[in-house]
């Protein structure tokens, strides 16, 4: 079992920290998150108890808390990995970060003390290029304002009006490993799209934040659509104009969204209230005074959707999801 928990858990890969010298090398963030997974669970002791779908889906029992059973899973297509244990996941970087129970700067000390970058292999996706274009690639086939029912269904489920959600995202339909899927789709700024539905959580190339500017000088974030829609539901009589929104669609690209961020006088923080969410909101109170943190609304639920579902009950207590140590 590899060691967990050296430092405090802190903000995860928010960061304009760019390289640290470590000895005779660099270690930048950027190639922390690029390492390949696998090889370091095999550097750090840890096999695979099962290799499925063209040796691409690759389960071990987790390094991150005891069991008996595998359920901790990495995509050897994406190079992603997710607990479902724990109910978490996400790139290299994010494994770090729970692995070592370590914040960003002390990250790249950790990792240097055990070893050189020449030992922790980059990720090489060209590897698997075939098996990800015809196994798992998702082509968006077609595009329209929501219509089906389960759908509208579903969002009434998460208690989003049709009317809300009409005026920011789409129906989308597509294919993936050769079947037939739709979902309420949300847009991001490079075209491609976050796709959510009932029972999948999907997105298609490429992968982007999405900015709705309008000049103010007032910007809202969110690290998902749903919480973004929630914001809008709470919100109604609010002119859409006064404040610029930031949707993350995904934590691990706030450091791409930190230059819009740093343009604007006032930053709302609306982030998830798990142990990522929170280290992104840490870290982003760090920066300055701009940074305002508006999840104390939920702080006893999950996210801000989660809340609007359950406005006016009393939460049940959630478990606390962390480190054995």
């Amino acid at each position: 079992m590899g060691r967990i928990g050296e430092c405090d858990l802190g903000p995860l890969l928010l960061v304009l920290i760019n390289e640290m010298d470590i000895g005779a090398e660099y270690f930048s963030l950027s190639k922390l998150r690029e390492i390949d997974l696998t090889c370091f669970l095999e550097l750090e002791g840890f096999d695979p108890v099962a290799r499925r779908k063209q040796d691409t889906d690759w389960w071990y029992l987790s390094p991150l808390r005891e069991e008996k059973t595998a359920s901790f899973h990495v995509d050897r297509l994406t190079n992603e990995w997710y607990d479902f244990g724990l109910g978490a996941g996400g790139n290299p970087l994010d494994f770090f970060l729970r692995y070592y129970g370590c914040d960003i700067p002390g990250l790249p000390e950790i990792l240097g003390r055990r070893y050189s970058m020449h030992a922790l292999q980059a990720f090489e996706p060209e590897r698997f290029a075939a098996e990800l274009r015809n196994e798992s690639r998702l082509a968006v086939k077609n595009v329209r304002p929501l219509y089906a029912y389960p759908l509208k269904n579903y969002l009434h489920e998460r208690s989003i009006p049709i009317s809300v959600a009409d005026a920011f995202c789409k129906e989308v339909s597509y294919e993936v490993a050769g079947r037939s899927c739709y979902g309420i789709g949300f847009q991001n700024d490079a075209g491609g799209w976050e796709i959510r539905n009932k029972n999948f959580k999907r997105s298609s190339s490429p992968k982007d934040i999405t900015c709705l500017v309008h000049g103010a000088a007032a910007a809202h974030v969110f690290e998902g659509f749903m919480d973004f829609l929630s914001w809008r539901t709470l919100h109604p009589y609010t002119d859409p104009c006064s404040a610029d929104v930031l949707v993350l669609n995904g934590a691990g690209l706030f450091e791409r969204a930190l230059p819009f961020l740093e343009r604007h006088e006032r930053v709302h923080l609306w982030l998830d209230r798990d142990v990522t969410g929170l280290a992104y909101r840490d870290y982003a109170l760090s920066l300055g005074s701009r940074y305002v943190d508006e999840s104390g609304l939920y702080e006893r639920f999950k996210d801000l959707n989660e809340w609007l579902q359950h406005k006016g009950e009393t939460p049940k207590v959630r478990q606390k999801v962390g480190l054995h140590v």
